[in-house]
């Protein structure tokens, strides 16, 4: 959280001169760094983000840290992430959730996570093995379930331009993945 914090500074700082007029600039946190903030699990490497603007990034954007082990570890601000690859609802930016970090003026730079719903629908492009992991982690803490997703996927999906096949199959076995672990919490225990 302390790297994640210093990151956003820095960026934050290097709108000390930008004109009031388009502040402010909104940051959409996704990826990995998202999924740590609502499940706790799989701390990133990497924060993928997009922005409400075009933005010169600052050039310090990594920070080194050391996790629970004590181990070093680099936290990075991706500068090649790009959402428009991944499947994602057109409505996912005007539905992202405020991320509060004390001390900082959301009037200048206005951190946000993109909903659980949205994050899960955001790995379904991809779809990997830690994709699918992440997506089972939503479900398992309830922030997601198998419905809302199919429905969301799908909408997003309408206005994904290409071969979609691949990508309704991912939608079709994420959405079993869930319904098997809602299936699970519902059964009586013996």
């Amino acid at each position: 959280m302390a790297a994640f914090r210093e990151i956003v500074g820095r960026i934050r700082a290097s709108l000390a001169q930008v004109s009031k007029s388009v502040l402010p600039l909104r940051m959409y946190v996704a990826g990995g760094a998202a999924l740590y903030f609502y499940t706790g699990e799989r701390v990133s490497r990497d924060i993928d983000a997009s922005f409400s603007h075009r933005i010169a990034l600052p050039e310090n954007l990594e920070v080194a840290y050391r996790d629970a082990d004590g181990a070093t570890r680099i936290l990075y601000l991706d500068r090649q992430y790009n959402d428009t690859f991944g499947l994602l609802h057109e409505d996912a930016h005007d539905d992202s959730v405020p991320l509060v970090l004390a001390g900082f003026d959301s009037a200048v730079l206005d951190v946000r996570l993109l909903t659980a719903l949205d994050l899960a629908v955001s790995k379904l492009a991809r779809f990997s093995t830690q994709d699918r992991d992440d997506i089972v982690a939503l479900a398992r803490r309830r922030l997601v379930n198998s419905a809302a997703l199919r429905r969301r996927a799908e909408e997003a999906l309408r206005a994904y331009v290409g071969d979609t096949g691949r990508v309704q199959g991912a939608i079709d076995l994420a959405v079993r993945i869930v319904a098997d672990g809602e299936t699970r919490t519902r059964a009586p225990r013996p």
